[in-house]
């Protein structure tokens, strides 16, 4: 197979894969005009939205002395109030509280802009026209009373409560007390350095008589508006609801089609239910040998994402207990795997395909190794070109080594199609039988292109998706490795690279137009790569740069750049 046809095919493969990737993103994108004529009329979200189970039921947790009810869960209501707030402030966040739900967080070490007195991201928000909540309520079975919008109270007085400093941990206490003796104690636990929040509830019954209810936690958004373009990096990652199973694996729901897919109802016990969007997400971790009824559902423009259960019958004299975690944060792969929950780090969306996600893993793995070493990520990247030109060599080799060849016999096999002129069978033919007996492998450059290729688009995911390269800076220009090259220099030395290269690789057999189209590649690329992170055209620049002087080098080392023209009688 011809060595540049194949490079010609690829590339064009690529261009076509992310022209296509953009065009979708524009399509699928709502209206501006039309979004906001909407949203002002976007609900307050209360217990009343919660959607009652259709063909599934709230699991039921066992309670030693008690049978769970038969009885399918509804939802019971109170009148929704002002609640007190709470403000809890930690060396990472700073969340708003009614006990009920987290209403509004700010993300204290990850700034909007890399401008100076920038205000940190806001990932929960009461924003009318946006609102984005976080909330763990009780619901009634057999009409058993619950905390409502407002049921739940400081238990103490402050309204401001902050971690100290030499303090790890602070603990803000919540209380429900209903009717007959029964209280709901929920206790919000916040560690120094750490974006999950524990939840836990207390069920107490010191009345005469059982109670009976089922907790839900969910996610309740109405999505921001995403500015679509290839100059902006938070158009390229996933936006929506994902979740995860022990039995399915990890699922994910886009806010464009929230329910075109259908609806989720499933029993799931060790899960979570989360939200992601560019560098961060929200995620309800329940307690994993608790089952849980997921569900998706929307409310105009609010769109659901909720775990619900498990189920109490707790009699007279006794307490239950349920907990889960609240992840409020970036996507810091490190921190993720501390809370040693299964599958949650693939909130860190490489992929929706499982091969791709496992390559990306594995791409920032490396990188991250390096990243101990020198401190910076842009050195990180190249550090991991290095690796990959490392243990890629051999290959590599080869490649270059059969296009040394057959840039020696060019002269050769331009006489062999001068021969034969249009009858390209027996050109082919020729070219094949000199091929074989020159020890010529045509496809020795076909291996590291398919190789490089899945690597490319896992590394381009990993870049985009990456908090850890957000506003990273590399030097000089280049101050966010995930947001595109102001100056578009690394772009123009990409299409120098190209070019060079190109003049190094042999066109056999190619004809006109092929040719033309060559030439013209080095320019696509530059103003393909003009719009695409920093950190990506960097990779491509150090690892095409890498690639020119090995493929320079085999030349040298195999042969003069012509033989004399000698072509054997037929």
């Amino acid at each position: 197979m011809n060595q540049t046809r194949v490079f010609l095919i690829f590339a064009w493969l690529m261009v076509a894969v992310l022209l296509w990737m953009e065009w979708g993103r524009e399509k699928n994108a709502p209206d501006p005009a039309t979004v906001a004529a909407t949203q002002p009329a976007v609900p307050v979200a209360n217990d009343a939205d919660l959607a009652v189970p259709g063909t599934g039921t709230v699991p039921q947790a066992t309670v030693p002395g008690h049978e769970a009810p038969a009885a399918p869960a509804v939802a019971g209501v109170e009148a929704a109030s002002a609640a007190p707030r709470v403000t809890v402030t930690t060396d990472v966040l700073k969340l708003v509280l009614d006990g009920r739900s987290v209403l509004d967080a700010d993300l204290l070490q990850f700034p909007q802009t890399k401008a100076a007195g920038s205000p940190p991201v806001q990932l929960l928000t009461e924003d009318k026209a946006h609102p984005y909540t976080a909330t763990a309520g009780w619901a009634s079975q057999s009409g058993s009373p619950v905390p409502g919008a407002a049921g739940f109270q400081p238990a103490g007085n402050a309204t401001e409560v902050v971690l100290a400093d030499g303090q790890n941990q602070v603990q803000v206490p919540f209380v429900w007390n209903g009717p007959n003796g029964v209280s709901i104690h929920r206790t919000y636990t916040f560690t120094r350095g750490e974006y999950a929040v524990s939840v836990k509830d207390e069920v107490s019954n010191a009345g005469s008589a059982p109670w009976q209810g089922y907790v839900f936690r969910k996610l309740d958004r109405v999505p921001s508006i995403v500015t679509r373009g290839m100059t902006n990096p938070d158009s390229f990652s996933f936006n929506g609801a994902t979740w995860f199973s022990p039995e399915d694996g990890y699922q994910r729901r886009a806010f464009k089609d929230y329910m075109d897919d259908g609806n989720l109802n499933q029993t799931i016990t060790g899960g979570w239910a989360a939200m992601l969007q560019h560098h961060f997400f929200t995620a309800w971790i329940p307690q994993a040998d608790q089952a849980a009824l997921y569900r998706l559902s929307q409310n105009g423009p609010r769109n659901v994402i909720e775990a619900s259960g498990p189920g109490f019958t707790v009699a007279p004299g006794q307490k239950v207990s349920t907990e889960a975690r609240l992840w409020v944060g970036p996507k810091l792969v490190n921190q993720i795997a501390k809370e040693d929950v299964k599958g949650l780090d693939r909130v860190v969306d490489y992929s929706r395909f499982s091969i791709m996600a496992i390559i990306g893993q594995g791409l920032f793995w490396v990188m991250n190794q390096v990243h101990k070493l020198v401190g910076n990520w842009g050195w990180s990247i190249i550090g991991l070109v290095i690796l990959l030109k490392l243990a890629l060599f051999p290959l590599a080799n080869a490649q270059f080594k059969s296009q040394a060849k057959m840039r020696k016999f060019q002269p050769r096999i331009a006489q062999l199609k001068e021969r034969y002129g249009d009858d390209r069978q027996k050109f082919q033919t020729a070219m094949m039988e000199l091929y074989k007996k020159e020890k010529i492998n045509p496809m020795g450059g076909c291996l590291p292109l398919l190789i490089q290729m899945p690597i490319f688009f896992a590394l381009y995911w990993v870049l985009v998706e990456s908090v850890e390269l957000r506003q990273a800076p590399w030097f000089a220009w280049i101050q966010d490795l995930t947001a595109r090259d102001p100056y578009f220099i690394l772009p123009v030395i990409n299409m120098a690279v190209m070019w060079f290269t190109q003049k190094l690789t042999p066109a056999v057999g190619m004809d006109p137009m092929q040719q033309k189209m060559m030439q013209f590649m080095p320019l696509v690329f530059g103003v393909m790569m003009a719009f695409m992170p920093s950190g990506l055209v960097l990779y491509w620049v150090v690892n095409g740069g890498l690639s020119l002087l090995q493929q320079w080098y085999m030349i040298k080392k195999h042969g003069e750049d012509t033989l004399p023209a000698k072509v054997e009688a037929k």
